[in-house]
């Protein structure tokens, strides 16, 4: 049992659902962030190294022009999300010389990397391919299949209830607050956990910006990112509860964009988006974005699981991942079905992470379906120093052992599936061409991956200290 458990946690690494860098923060790791929080924003390797911004991001609808690129250095990297018509297709990487990206070359980009995708939306809306992009925008003859689905999802939507679990952080809170405020989709309520506050600051915010606008305001006594996510399910009123973490962005459109999801797939459980960076301005950036960004994600595509698919994924294997804690919202009868979250997993525990792709994997195996829908964008500022950067990667390799941990703890049954999965996973480890290692830079920190590894060996050792953390504090509340 303990080489399966073994041989499945070093190949993972960090799926993008396992969120470590979210909201809920014990005391000790409050403490350090904080003292990382206050260094400059430049990136720290070394006591004498620092880079300068290394990138840019940017979102570029091809249906309303394509923009001018401005370079933040010669040989700085643009991430550009490429919609049309408003969905999103693809993201384009470029490198910049010191003039930036000019109009006519950034279609001619867009065109090279995603002519299937741009030629299809093109042609439905009406419009003729002809094999090259107008830089001044599109008019379509007639209203394109993607905007009459969010039609429909606006009509016909579900109530969501989106959770912001946070701590201490009423700064980050107040900018994805701004964001939620200009969500269009009517039936979008808020609802603000604040897990163990240190003190009353993101209170007496929310309660400013309630004055405003409707923000429900809660409190969970235990810390722990579980027991703030499983607060949420309790005080939430929605048919549908969806999380965001207190360090993101929602985009405009994400919550009609998850509403689509319940209504084109009406069996679903569950709905995940896709998490993009907000900003590229250090190298740590670069690096997490190369490790666990999108282009280690499922892509633009949407994706649906369920036992259906299990041949093709196992519920146990998440990588790529199903979605991440940052960006995922269920059916409140599907968080019943599954007893919610596992308080001994995620942020604010010693497991650091988990209790996410915990969550999604149960929901597989108890029948559910996920869908996967990159249209729901939400925007993650990334760790932007070197240290904190480390203690991420450590946190993704202690929640992912964990995770396998509270598996095979919580459903015994999983051994033999486990068991299965352990050759791929070797494989994936190490082979030069494994998940884990392609598409890294040859710069990219090997301690990092070290890191990592740690931490998926730590996994199970935590989550037995977590299980009797959380033991004691139950039998503290009778």
């Amino acid at each position: 049992m303990l080489f399966v458990l073994i041989s499945l946690i070093v190949i993972n690494g960090c799926p993008q659902g396992i969120d470590t860098g979210g909201s809920i923060r014990s005391d000790n790791e409050g403490k350090e962030r904080g003292r990382e929080d206050s260094l400059e924003r430049c990136d720290v390797t070394g006591p004498e190294r620092m880079t300068p911004s290394v990138g840019v991001v940017a979102d570029c609808d091809v249906a309303a022009g394509i923009p001018r690129i401005a370079a933040a250095r010669d040989g700085a990297q643009a991430l550009v999300l490429v919609r049309v018509f408003g969905e999103p297709i693809g993201m384009l990487s470029e490198r910049l010389s010191a003039q930036g990206l000019e109009p006519h070359e950034l279609a001619a980009a867009m065109v090279r990397e995603l002519e299937p995708q741009l030629r299809e939306r093109i042609e439905e809306s009406g419009l003729t391919w002809t094999g090259e992009l107008p830089t001044a925008g599109l008019r379509p003859p007639q209203i394109p299949r993607f905007l009459q689905g969010r039609a429909l999802a606006l009509c016909e939507g579900p109530t969501i209830t989106v959770a912001v679990c946070t701590r201490d952080r009423p700064e980050a809170l107040a900018l994805i607050l701004d964001s939620l405020s200009v969500q269009d989709y009517g039936r979008l309520q808020v609802l603000v956990v604040d897990n163990a506050p240190s003190d009353l600051r993101s209170q007496r915010l929310v309660a400013e910006l309630a004055r405003e606008r409707e923000i429900d305001y809660v409190t969970e006594p235990h810390p722990g990112l579980s027991w703030a996510r499983n607060r949420a399910i309790e005080a939430s009123s929605g048919e549908i509860v969806a999380y965001v973490d207190d360090d993101a962005l929602c985009d405009r459109w994400w919550a009609v964009e998850v509403a689509r999801g319940f209504v084109e797939v009406p069996n679903a459980g569950a709905v995940t988006g896709i998490i993009i960076p907000e900003e590229l301005e250090t190298q740590s950036q670069s690096w997490y974005e190369q490790y666990s960004g999108v282009r280690r994600g499922r892509g633009f595509s949407r994706a649906v699981f369920s036992p259906a698919t299990a041949h093709l994924q196992s519920p146990l294997y998440p990588l790529p991942p199903w979605g991440s804690g940052g960006n995922m919202a269920f059916r409140r009868d599907a968080l019943e079905r599954i007893g919610g979250f596992d308080c001994a997993l995620g942020a604010g525990t010693p497991t650091l992470g988990g209790e996410d792709t915990a969550a999604l994997s149960t929901l597989l195996l108890a029948g559910g379906t996920i869908v996967y829908q990159p249209s729901a964008i939400v925007r993650h500022r990334h760790r932007r120093e070197y240290a904190a950067m480390r203690r991420v990667l450590l946190g993704y390799g202690r929640g992912l052992g964990a995770y396998y941990t509270a598996m095979l703890v919580r459903q015994p049954s999983c051994a033999p599936e486990l068991l299965r999965l352990s050759r791929q996973a070797v494989r994936d480890q190490f082979s030069r061409h494994g998940r884990r290692s392609r598409e890294l830079d040859e710069d990219f920190p090997r301690e990092l991956l070290r890191a990592n590894r740690i931490g998926l060996l730590q996994g199970p050792f935590m989550y037995a200290a977590a299980r009797l953390q959380v033991g004691r504090m139950k039998r503290a509340d009778m």
